[in-house]
């Protein structure tokens, strides 16, 4: 989830996982997978950027390990203690 901020001053928390296209026309404009539009007074930079660290902040205590015999990235499990597959 991202910060963002509303034509008028008023804060909006967005999935960014929703976010389909940012755009610049004149305002920032978003565009999410269900269709719907907002718009908001950061840049499309900045967005970007906020949808970047809020990543970064999610894998950061991830420690991922590639399985070079299976092609499969494992990734720890956070409950079970055992490993997950994923498909690269």
């Amino acid at each position: 989830m991202i910060r963002l901020t509303r034509l008028n001053n008023q804060a909006l928390t967005i999935n960014s996982d929703l976010i389909k296209f940012v755009e610049q026309s004149p305002d920032t404009l978003i565009t999410l997978a269900s269709g719907e539009k907002l718009v908001v007074l950061e840049s499309p930079a900045e967005v970007l950027a906020r949808v970047i660290e809020f990543r970064r902040l999610v894998l950061q205590g991830l420690h991922f390990v590639w399985d070079s015999s299976s092609s499969h990235l494992l990734v720890p499990g956070r409950t079970d203690n055992h490993e997950r597959k994923l498909d690269k």
